[in-house]
């Protein structure tokens, strides 16, 4: 197995014959200039997961490459009138020698005033785990996990304790893109705070405020 990170959790596995490209999201754009792709994999509909853009991009340098989802993403792919397999609650789908291998339903809570969407987590090849935005447990006993280390959803905790009761061989940092910027992270508690009468102030690094 091969695995090449184009960023935040955009990867490309090659394996059995087959290449996967996960999550095109907004965060990366190098997914917008590749070919040779035969699946791609989407786990949930944030925006850092599926842009239907670099989607389409995608899409137009490899017109043979089937999309992979859940039925979340698949009712906003149905808006789009693009074609995809469901696989999702624990199913189990081969891609000619590539067995690909479904866990999970739900995105972690960000806040309880936020509603959770679906999220499905896939094993590749019985070996590589690929959680999305959840740190639920695959049954297969895996070897590789892609592990989200930033987010507004979790803790660094979370994540450590994720791959110690895995226990797989190798672990590698996804999820990591919001390290560039911080624009998701102040929009979510501007988003809460300000209905209830609380002002969120970004302040400007070297620049001093007055209260």
């Amino acid at each position: 197995m091969k695995i090449k990170k184009l960023g935040h959790c955009c990867l490309i596995i090659k394996d059995q014959g087959k290449t996967i490209l996960t999550d095109p999201g907004a965060f990366t754009e190098a997914q917008n200039y590749i070919s040779g792709i035969d699946i791609v994999l989407i786990t949930h509909e944030h925006i850092d997961h599926f842009h239907i853009g670099s989607l389409k991009a995608v899409l137009k340098n490899n017109p043979q490459a089937i999309i992979v989802t859940n039925t979340a993403v698949g009712k906003l792919l149905d808006k789009e009138k693009l074609r995809y397999q469901i696989v999702e609650g624990g199913q189990v789908r081969n891609f000619g020698k590539l067995p690909l291998e479904s866990f999970g339903n739900v995105h972690a809570k960000i806040h309880k005033s936020i509603p959770n969407v679906q999220n499905t987590g896939y094993v590749i090849s019985g070996r590589f785990c690929y959680p999305g935005d959840a740190f639920e447990k695959p049954k297969a006993k895996v070897e590789i996990i892609a592990l989200p280390v930033v987010g507004p959803w979790m803790i660094i905790g979370e994540a450590i304790d994720y791959a110690l009761k895995l226990k797989p061989k190798f672990v590698f940092p996804v999820h990591d893109g919001f390290l560039k910027f911080s624009g998701p992270f102040y929009t979510i508690p501007k988003m809460i705070l300000e209905p209830h009468g609380i002002e969120f102030v970004v302040p400007e690094e070297g620049k001093e405020m007055e209260f």
